[in-house]
Order: C-alpha cells, then structure tokens, then sequence
C-alpha cells in the first residue's frame, strides 16, 4: 500500500504545480507588457500573431517614454502591474535595476532573467530636401553646422532662403526619451572633443553653453521619439525643418512624408552614431509564476526569424547581423528612401556610461 500513497501524493502535487504555474483551461491569462513608442506598431501587429498562437494568453500593451518607464516604476507611479519591459535601450534596465536595489536591499533579484535584446536601431537626422541641401552642402550631417543655425535661428545665417524665416529643431525630451539623450550626448561628445563626455567635463562652460543653446532652441519637446516624428510630418517645413530621431521610426514613417507633404524628407546619418538596442527583461515582484512563464515564451516568440522579419519591416535592425536587409517581406530598405543604408557608412560611438548619462539628465533639467 505504501507505494500507492506515495504514487498518490505525487500526482496531487504535480497536479498543484499545473495549477499554480499554468492558466487554467477556460480562463486567460493577462501580461502588462510595457514598450517604448519606437516598438508600438510592430509589437501590436506580433501581439495579434501571438495571442493567435496562444489562446490562453492575453497580451496589454502600454506605452512610455523609455526614461519615463524607468522612472514610473521606482517612483510606483503606474496603475498597472508590469509583467514585462522593453525600452529602447538595455542600459535603461540596468538602470532600474540599481534603482530597484537601493530601494529594496533585500529584495532579491528585480528581473527573473537576463535582459534579452529584441531589435536594433541607430540615430539619425531627417530634413525636408531644400532645407537639407542648404544646411548640408556637402551631403553629410555636420553637428558644427546645426549649432551655427541654432546660435542665430535664421535660416539665411547659413545661406538657406531668408523667406523660410526661423530655423526648427525637433528632438524629444532628454528627461524623459532615450533617443533625445543620445542625440544630446553625440553633440556634446562632438564639441568637446571625442571620447571626452563625463560627468566632469559636463559642468565646464562649454558644456554649459551648449545646454542653453539647445535647451532654448526647442519648444515643447516630445516625450517620445514616434510621436516627434508625426508631429514633424504632420507640420512640414517652416515649422519643422531637422529632427533627430531614430533610423527605424524615420524608414517607416517616410512613406507618410510623402502623402501629407507630397514630398519625402532626407535621411542623414550621423557619423558617428550611436545603435541603441531595445532589450526586453521579465520582472520578479508582484508577477506570478504562469505569467512569469509566459512572458519568458513571448520572449522566445519575438527572436524567432519571423518575428524579426516584422521588426525588419518596421525599419528595425534584427538581431542577426547576416541577414539581407532587402530581401525581407515589406522592409522599407526594399524602396528608394532618399539617404537610406543598408550597411552604415560611418562608424558607432561606444555607449554613454549610466553615471555621464545621469549627470546629462541632471544638467539638462538644471539648465533654464
């Protein structure tokens, strides 16, 4: 008798373990997935694709601004509980880990596993065709260009039409978005002198300058680098000439350019620039174990090559460096976008270290 009680027990706590870490049959299963607005689109089309594939799962998709994810979740200023996160940058994590830790010494580990990177992109800048051509005239990006129309705001103080009146940059807020933060420390590294950037050389007056200039330069900026970029569209030149934003967001929104302006803008790519990989990590507290599971399987989904053929057809970069970014289904390097690479032609800057980019917050949020 005594192996059919043990035989029994085991089955009753096999049976437990289902129920606490599986969804039931019959019932759903919700994960709070939070995204940088950069991923909204793609992630909504492979949210449709997944809860296909899986009935019993049901994703909610929020968006942030990448900094204001990080900062909502210490502060607990969501009114959701978060499953999983994916900013457009890994550092950001990393950031919110050690802000998790300090807050809670004994709470063990923040993430269930290591952050896993999702999709790739780098920064670039987009400008309407005649305004480029007299900014540029060489046909390159130069940041020593875009600070001599910004010390001015006029367009004629760089041989652009005196009728197109003041000059506009658009960038999002550094606050609050990744790709403002790293449009601002590619500028900052470049006046400085390359490799220079640190939390001390931050404090110097041409530092300091140059936070006036840009600060005062631009009104109203965007929490998020997607809407920036419709916004741009949307107001055309005289109101918008240059914004800075990130590669995947300006191919896919090209197309739009055309229809609502009826002409598309030029991209430029900075040299160097800066790849910024959105990276994705399952948090621990408050999340239970099925949902810890399934978010770890979502996760496996989105790597998978069809799913980053989606993430292609967004402008994104994949994960596997060998793929041929033309031969994808609906990717836009397939079109004739003005300025388009698929293989960079200038070099990448190594990323801001988390204590620099915290005292270019600081500073940029200090400066009046």
């Amino acid at each position: 008798m005594k192996p059919l009680r043990w035989g029994s027990s085991c089955a009753l706590t096999i049976a437990a373990l289902v129920l606490a870490y599986a969804p039931l049959p019959g019932l759903q299963q919700t994960l709070v997935v939070v995204s940088g607005s950069e991923l909204q689109e793609p992630l909504e089309e492979l949210e449709r694709r997944f809860e296909e594939q899986n009935p019993a799962i049901r994703l909610d998709l929020k968006i942030q601004g990448s900094q204001d994810m990080v900062t909502n979740y210490l502060a607990g200023k969501n009114d959701f509980t978060a499953t999983l996160l994916i900013p457009a940058s890994g550092d950001l994590l990393g950031e919110l880990e050690e802000g998790w830790q300090a807050q809670n010494p004994q709470g063990g580990d923040l993430f269930v596993d290591p952050p896993q990177p999702i999709a790739k992109t780098v920064l670039v800048a987009v400008a309407w065709p005649d305004r480029a051509a007299a900014l540029f005239p060489q046909g390159q990006f130069q940041w020593s260009r875009l600070t001599e129309v910004l010390q001015t705001g006029r367009w004629e103080a760089v041989g652009g039409d005196p009728a197109w009146g003041s000059f506009n940059l658009v960038m999002t807020d550094p606050s609050r978005s990744n790709s403002g933060q790293l449009a601002l420390g590619l500028w900052l590294d470049h006046d400085l002198g390359s490799g220079s950037l640190s939390p001390a050389s931050l404090q110097t007056p041409q530092a300091q300058s140059l936070f006036q200039l840009v600060k005062r330069s631009i009104y109203q900026p965007a929490r998020s680098t997607d809407i920036l970029l419709q916004e741009f569209i949307a107001q055309g030149p005289n109101d918008a000439d240059l914004a800075l934003v990130y590669e995947s967001i300006a191919l896919h929104r090209w197309s739009q350019a055309s229809t609502s302006q009826g002409q598309p803008y030029q991209i430029y790519y900075l040299d160097p620039s800066v790849e910024t990989v959105a990276t994705a990590a399952v948090l621990r507290p408050q999340v239970s174990g099925g949902q810890r599971r399934s978010a770890q399987a979502f996760l496996r989904f989105l790597g998978e090559p069809d799913q980053q053929a989606v993430f292609v057809a967004y402008g994104f970069r994949p994960l596997d460096p060998a793929l041929d970014l033309t031969t994808v289904p609906r990717s836009p390097w397939a079109e004739t976008i003005p300025g388009a690479q698929t293989q960079l032609s200038g070099s990448l800057a190594p990323g801001i270290d988390r204590p620099t980019l915290n005292s270019l917050v600081q500073r940029w949020q200090q400066t009046p």
